[in-house]
């Protein structure tokens, strides 16, 4: 096990764009400096609203394993309904950090040995102009915000780039308003 490997899994359901958001934040990493970048998507029998996962390993060196996360570092959480319906915290490591899609605040979960970050993804995204649902580009802009990762700047880019002919702008709006609406801890 290397210690120089950030893991970060996401949890969404399908249809909601967990795999696009942890590919958006892939090639971030990889242009801000990770030279190591693996995304690792679970695949199955997902259906629309099933839930689902992926992984995201970046470091500063290269990785070479592209196993799914059992121990991640952090958890993005696109729909907080499946905190209840998955156990999407599973293996996570003492002091990690969860990323919560939720319009409640942070010390309204109690998850052991972890950090929590809450933003209200889905009504924020809709005050973009977003369609109800299209939560994926504002999750990126609350984990920006709670990991201290990657510049909230660098993912807008990428953002624009990934949603180049389906509204670019509102989905790099919705990453930089939900940033700013980020609650971290007890905020």
């Amino acid at each position: 096990m290397r210690d120089d490997i950030i893991e970060i899994r996401w949890h969404g359901r399908g249809g909601q764009g967990a795999i696009t958001a942890a590919k958006i934040v892939a090639n971030t990493s990889f242009f801000s400096g990770y030279s190591g970048v693996v995304m690792t998507p679970t695949f199955g029998t997902e259906r629309r609203g099933a839930p689902v996962f992926t992984s995201l390993k970046i470091s500063k060196n290269k990785i070479y394993d592209l196993s799914p996360i059992v121990n991640p570092d952090m958890v993005v959480v696109l729909d907080h309904q499946l905190l209840e319906e998955a156990n999407v915290t599973s293996g996570l490591k003492p002091g990690g950090l969860v990323v919560i899609n939720t319009s409640r605040p942070p010390r309204a979960f109690n998850i052991k040995d972890a950090g929590v970050a809450t933003a209200d993804v889905t009504s924020l995204a809709i005050k973009t102009g977003l369609k109800p649902g299209i939560v994926n580009s504002g999750i990126i802009g609350a984990f920006a915000k709670a990991s201290g990762l990657l510049e909230i700047g660098l993912l807008e880019d990428e953002i624009k780039k990934e949603f180049k002919g389906k509204e670019p702008e509102k989905n790099a709006r919705a990453a930089k308003i939900a940033y700013d609406n980020t609650f971290v801890g007890d905020e």
